[in-house]
């Protein structure tokens, strides 16, 4: 019995042994089971809530500005196409530029520009540079209307000389505005040290415009005036007659004296009859310069000559007046000679009054007076 218990034992334990087993099979695939629905449960929550993306947030941001593009044709004034021009194109908020080169067809292209305003540069050699501006809209094909390129002009420096005939003229004009007082003539008077030498129009023009000034005929009326008051000339009378004779032969001797003495003769021998104002110096010698120009004068060579016009002109003038004064008033050769000395003497108290007198009575004076330099 104690066999038989013993061996009926023996199959209990593999029982047992059996059924432990296949419990502990059962609960490795029961734990195995809850661990895959543990996972499958979390995967399922972690999907349910979806992590931010770099993709989803450039979904949530709203679209940038559209770029667009710039083109245009180069030409010169020919209308023929210019290639190979550099173009340089600046934008707005752009740090860096861009360029390109026109093509064979002057052609030129910039693509995917940033939309707002711009500025473009053409540069080729032997053309001047060229800029135009404009603004580009989003998504925009700007073309730039035709560019024509121009040849640069020169800058040239031309220094334009007039010459010594029109500097006279110019001086001339300036001398016919001396008036002292604003009334008396005061032609014959340059304020000019180096005036230009006058030509022969110019010393005519000078003594036709001194003998048809009104201010001449006033003076002369003025003489005429003292000579009958004197019954100077005793041969003319007295009257309304005696006085036109006196007047005549007055303003005979000053027209006689001046185109003689101021237009003919200077022409001739080549000669300034105008006194050239000093202003300079001491007293002295500006006193000695003005009685020293009664009887010299400048040339038109601009040299110092004896004033063969001024003393010649004089004579003639007296020489010319016994053809017209009364037969008892000519007093031949002598009285001749005696006028010229005294027109010499005249002319050189003249010449002292405008040294010292009249240049502050004169408006309308030369920028180059002398005396404000």
């Amino acid at each position: 019995m104690t066999g038989w218990k013993e061996s009926s034992r023996i199959p209990c334990i593999g029982n047992h042994l059996r059924h432990s087993v296949r419990a502990a099979k059962w609960i490795a695939v029961w734990i195995t089971a809850a661990a895959i629905l543990n996972n499958l449960s979390a995967l399922a929550q972690t999907q349910e809530v979806p992590a931010e993306t770099p993709t989803s947030i450039r979904l949530n941001e709203p679209p940038g500005p559209k770029s667009g593009s710039i083109s245009g044709i180069v030409v010169d004034q020919s209308g023929a196409v210019v290639a190979n021009v550099k173009i340089t194109l600046a934008q707005q908020g752009m740090v860096s530029k861009r360029e390109a080169l026109s093509d064979s067809n002057g052609y030129f292209l910039f693509l995917d520009a940033a939309p707002g305003p711009f500025q473009i540069a053409y540069e080729a050699s032997g053309f001047a540079t060229v800029q135009t501006s404009g603004v580009l809209q989003p998504g925009e094909n700007y073309i730039v209307p035709q560019i024509t390129l121009a040849i640069p002009s020169a800058n040239v420096d031309v220094e334009v000389r007039m010459s010594s005939e029109q500097v006279a003229e110019e001086e001339v004009k300036g001398e016919e505005k001396q008036r002292v007082l604003g009334v008396i003539p005061n032609f014959y008077v340059s304020y000019v040290p180096n005036a230009a030498p006058l030509t022969t129009k110019l010393k005519f023009q000078l003594a036709w415009k001194s003998t048809i000034d009104p201010f001449s005929f006033l003076i002369t009326g003025a003489i005429a005036g003292v000579q009958q008051a004197e019954n100077d000339f005793s041969g003319y009378g007295q009257g309304a007659t005696g006085y036109a004779r006196r007047y005549g032969a007055a303003y005979g001797d000053f027209v006689s004296g001046t185109f003689i003495g101021g237009a003919i003769l200077p022409s001739l021998l080549k000669q300034d009859p105008r006194y050239f104002y000093k202003g300079i110096g001491s007293r002295k010698s500006r006193f000695f310069y003005a009685i020293a120009n009664a009887v010299i004068c400048k040339g038109d060579n601009g040299r110092w000559q004896p004033n063969y016009s001024g003393i010649i002109g004089g004579l003639a003038a007296g020489g010319i007046s016994n053809l017209y004064y009364p037969a008892e008033n000519r007093n031949g050769a002598s009285l001749t000679f005696e006028n010229a000395l005294i027109g010499i003497g005249g002319g050189a108290a003249s010449n002292i009054i405008q040294e010292f007198i009249v240049r502050r009575f004169t408006p309308h004076l030369s920028a180059q007076d002398p005396a404000k330099q």
